[in-house]
């Protein structure tokens, strides 16, 4: 290619034969480069993916928020409210029953803390052996110990082990149900063992099961950690509720009154009062959560689909068929009649068009008339027959019922987003396939065009040196003459 930039007189001299290549080569790459080429539909096309894509994920949110509002427990939402929160605190699930009752607390879970005797010099290795810990529950008095259902843990100290290095080895043991802890004082160091959980069932038990010396019962060597040690034992919380005597193992009290945990943080002097009511708040802000993803999606497919009649452009998704379904699809379903209770509609229950009347509005976003809302609330169980359908029904017969089913639909594997998708696959398949083509042909060209032009490059070459061997004989020819 170097002989292209003056391939001989034969084509008038200094001709660029690579630009003549590059250029047709480009020519024939006008179908991907070209506006609205291949190029610029493929870009077009992925386009279009990425914003069904949000738009799926926007119709996934409305069918969540949807849920909620056919869900059982969307609509049994309660709260849980404590004369002293300080005191005492109070959570109940969805479905408790409203009540009231009294709590008194006798006394806080406690963990249980062993201490060994003070040891000297302090970091001095303890002596060897084996300890042995176990997790059970003390009782009686004199207080005696009873092994629970988890295996031992045997614990081997080594002859340099000190005291640090055996609350290392407490710590790091799997299953030992304890934390161990160093605590220095004017006589020396001791170590701390506390459980990891409170109550009488996590106690624990620290033995000696093999000594250097010989004695596991002695104060001597690795025994000095048992012997005259002192335990403050565990014990669980212990309330009443309403004068009946109740435990727990924490200082959580769960479902002791059902579906309600009560959590002591103090014993009380006097009663606690534990009020647990319905909750229409949670049914509010659910319905406001609908509102709002609905809105979001449909703000988004009146972005997407909009015509600039001063730009006369039209926005990514103008004119395609796919969206204008959708945004119908959605607002067919905000029409839908429910059940046959005394709310009907939307507007009944106070979730109006923003804007507008109806069920048409400049853009079709929704608003909760809040002082509507609260009104059709003073009967609960009609709004939730509104949305959910009425008790005995099938549940499918409820506005948030047939909405989700709406939503369940275009989100199905094989339904409106699923489809849109694999024609989407496809168009780009085509046009990756079409472009290679246009591709494997431009190489084709260029190939053929630098072959031809080498060609000639030869050709010019034997003629150039052709005539200058005839004009070198008639310039001698003449001289001889």
């Amino acid at each position: 290619m170097a002989s292209f930039s003056s391939v001989g007189i034969g084509l008038g001299g200094n001709v660029n034969v690579g630009g003549l290549i590059d250029s047709a080569v480009t020519a024939a790459k006008t179908p991907i480069t070209q506006k609205g080429g291949l190029q610029q539909q493929a870009a077009l096309t992925k386009a279009k993916v990425s914003a069904f894509g949000q738009l799926k994920s926007m119709v996934s949110t409305l069918s969540d928020a949807l849920g909620k509002l056919t869900s059982v427990t969307g609509w049994n939402g309660v709260t849980a409210t404590s004369s002293k929160s300080d005191v005492i605190s109070a959570t109940a699930v969805g479905g408790a029953a409203a009540t009231t009752f009294r709590v008194e607390v006798q006394n806080l879970a406690k963990a249980q803390t062993t201490i060994s005797d003070s040891l000297q010099p302090s970091g001095k290795p303890v002596g060897a052996g084996t300890l042995k810990l176990e997790i059970g529950t003390w009782a009686g008095s004199p207080k005696a110990f009873t092994a629970g259902s988890a295996t031992p843990v045997s614990i081997d100290i080594s002859a340099t082990d000190t005291l640090s290095d055996v609350a290392g080895k407490i710590n790091g043991a799997s299953g030992a149900g304890v934390t161990a802890t160093i605590i220095n004082d004017a006589n020396g160091e001791r170590l701390m063992l506390t459980s990891k959980s409170t109550g009488d069932a996590a106690g624990f038990r620290l033995s000696v099961t093999k000594d250097a010396d010989g004695n596991t019962g002695d104060s001597a060597g690795l025994s000095r950690l048992v012997s005259n040690s002192s335990t403050e034992y565990g014990s669980n919380a212990n309330a009443k509720v309403n004068g009946v005597a109740v435990t727990s193992a924490t200082n959580a009290f769960a479902n002791v009154v059902a579906g309600v945990t009560f959590t002591a943080t103090s014993t009380t002097t006097d009663p606690v009062t534990i009020t647990v009511a319905k909750d229409t708040s949670a049914v509010k802000a659910n319905v406001q959560a609908f509102v709002t993803a609905y809105n979001a999606l449909n703000s988004a497919l009146n972005d997407a689909t909009a015509y600039d009649q001063s730009t006369k452009s039209g926005a990514l998704l103008q004119g395609d068929s796919g969206a204008v379904n959708l945004q119908n699809t959605l607002r067919n379903a905000l029409k839908a009649v429910a059940g046959s209770g005394t709310l009907r509609s939307l507007s009944d229950i106070g979730v109006v068009v923003d804007g507008g009347s109806g069920n048409v509005s400049p853009n079709g976003n929704l608003r909760l008339d809040t002082t509507k809302f609260d009104k059709a609330m003073a009967n609960p169980d009609d709004v939730k027959a509104f949305f959910r359908g009425s008790d005995d029904g099938n549940g499918t017969d409820g506005f948030a019922s047939k909405f989700k089913v709406t939503t369940s639909r275009l989100l199905d594997s094989s339904g409106f987003f699923a489809t849109k998708s694999k024609t989407y696959d496809a168009a780009l398949k085509r046009n990756a396939q079409d472009t290679q083509t246009i591709l494997d042909r431009a190489d084709r060209l260029q190939k053929s065009l630098t072959d031809r032009y080498t060609a000639l490059d030869t050709k010019m070459s034997g003629l150039n040196a052709l005539n200058a061997y005839i004009g070198q004989q008639v310039t001698a020819w003449n001289k001889s003459r």
